[in-house]
């Protein structure tokens, strides 16, 4: 098991983890975030929220200038200079969104960009302001799908044809460029990093976030909402725990279980 004196690296989703899925409130993790300052161990958001969101949210829990992960993958920044797509060659949002646009003839969707703020506030419980910074997006987009499961999977192949893919998020459906997500994302920034390896602990509640609980050390499924399960393909089944409760108390119980 590893220790608080060991090189460490937190690895988070928000959304249902770190994050209430109703409230977006994470008092209950207030200790633990403590700790990890006084440690000085660095805490990395790995999240579907937007930079736009980000950004505040890392001022708030006290880790301004940290990198992070953003959009599910897409897009990562290493420092308050540098952010990147991911792949570095994938298309921009306005790109995205008008490759979208194209399908809607043929499939029922709705797409972030379609929505107002007032809209993505009723539909996710965020504020308007909240909202806004939601759909300020950079290298993915959230879509709410209103048409068959037939008609899904014909969808989904021919984003494939758009180099395309799609990821399921706690609320909403992900379009991103495909060769993106959070775990390549994660081991992409890893690579990035210098000096003495740091043992990672990755937190995650939804089915987007596998790939990254597939490439830490240690992973912490937290109990979700989502109808879809969290299948992970790894096999080191002591590396691997699930929790009993949901959001911020299943982020302190995972690490309750991993560090004490």
């Amino acid at each position: 098991m590893p220790t608080l004196q060991q090189p460490l690296m937190i690895v988070t989703d928000l959304d249902g983890s770190l994050l209430d899925h109703h409230s977006y409130s994470w008092d209950p993790a207030e200790e633990w975030l403590e700790q990890l300052q006084q440690h000085q161990i660095p805490l990395v958001i790995c999240s579907s929220k937007t930079a736009a969101e980000i950004l505040p949210l890392q001022k708030k829990l006290g880790i301004t200038g940290a990198p992070f992960i953003a959009e599910n993958g897409a897009l990562i920044q290493l420092d308050p200079s540098e952010r990147i797509r991911l792949p570095a060659d994938s298309a921009d949002y306005e790109t995205l969104c008008h490759r979208l646009s194209l399908l809607q003839s043929r499939y029922r969707f709705t797409g972030f960009h379609n929505f107002t703020d007032r809209e993505v506030s009723a539909m996710t419980g965020l504020s308007e302001a909240d909202a806004a910074l939601s759909r300020q997006r950079d290298a993915s987009e959230v879509l709410v799908w209103r048409d068959s499961e037939e008609a899904f999977a014909s969808f989904h192949s021919e984003l494939t044809q758009h180099n395309l893919t799609l990821t399921q998020g706690g609320r909403f459906w992900h379009v991103m460029p495909a060769g993106s997500g959070k775990g390549e994302a994660l081991r992409w920034l890893l690579s990035q990093q210098s000096g003495e390896p740091r043992v990672t602990i990755g937190l995650g509640d939804g089915p987007n976030d596998a790939p990254m609980l597939d490439a830490v050390d240690y992973a912490v499924v937290i109990k979700g909402y989502s109808k879809t399960p969290v299948r992970l393909t790894r096999q080191d089944l002591k590396h691997i725990y699930h929790t009993a409760h949901y959001g911020p108390e299943g982020w302190c119980e995972g690490l309750d279980y991993f560090l004490t």
